[in-house]
């Protein structure tokens, strides 16, 4: 089942009530009480946001974060009654897109969800849908990758990796714009940008040493080097 927005809360009553409240304004909310919750929902339904507590029984917000955002790149809005700033900056360093602090205002938030769903869902609408050169094939909808005909394997981040250089086709993409908009993390180093980049020439290129897609420009970042057919 499709949803809108689920809620990861081990307050369970808060939780309840906050979707609750969603759904009589027509945000399709479901909620759950913990990580195995989590996990166990995520493999029979879809969300296109999730509110995330930090602090839930079997284990930590931000574990949680950390493992989803190896699948998936939808909005994750952390709430917490945690007041440390370490906290905040460690939510948003690690992938969440805010952080909301309880006690909130069900009509605040939902405000909030609502422009965070819009923004996410005009994101979506605005980018191509594949990309084909008549060896290289790319469908970022199924976020598959086939080379001469065959299907590539590729983690989350080297698909996310590869679809932002090709949506960036023929421009220079600093190395800063990588890590801020593919890993969402201005502090990402070079020796993970470099090892995605390898995997990925070894994946599509015809010589990984030499390659025709993938282009280092020195100093500035990289090109994706490509022509439609």
């Amino acid at each position: 089942m499709k949803y809108d927005c689920l809620i990861i809360d081990d307050e369970q009553m808060l939780a309840d009530n906050t979707a609750e409240y969603f759904n009589l304004f027509g945000v399709k909310t479901a909620a759950v009480y913990s990580v195995s919750e989590c996990r166990e929902f995520l493999k029979e339904n879809t969300t296109r946001l999730l509110l995330l507590d930090i602090n839930l029984g079997d284990g930590s917000g931000f574990e949680l974060c950390r493992e989803l955002r190896e699948d998936t790149d939808i909005p994750i809005l952390f709430i917490s009654a945690r007041t440390s700033d370490d906290d905040q900056i460690a939510a948003l360093h690690i992938g969440g897109d805010d952080y909301i602090q309880k006690p909130y205002s069900l009509g605040v938030l939902l405000a909030k969800v609502k422009v965070v769903l819009k923004r996410f869902g005009q994101r979506r609408e605005h980018k191509n849908k594949s990309y084909s050169d008549g060896r290289l094939t790319v469908d970022f909808d199924a976020r598959q990758v086939f080379v001469e005909g065959g299907l590539v394997k590729l983690t989350f981040l080297e698909f996310k990796l590869l679809a932002y250089l090709i949506q960036n086709m023929n421009r220079v993409v600093s190395k800063q714009e990588l890590f801020e908009k593919v890993w969402e993390d201005k502090f990402t180093g070079d020796g993970t940008l470099n090892v995605h980049i390898r995997k990925l020439r070894e994946a599509v290129e015809r010589k990984p040493g030499k390659p025709e897609y993938i282009l280092t420009v020195w100093g500035d970042g990289y090109r994706f080097s490509g022509e439609e057919s």
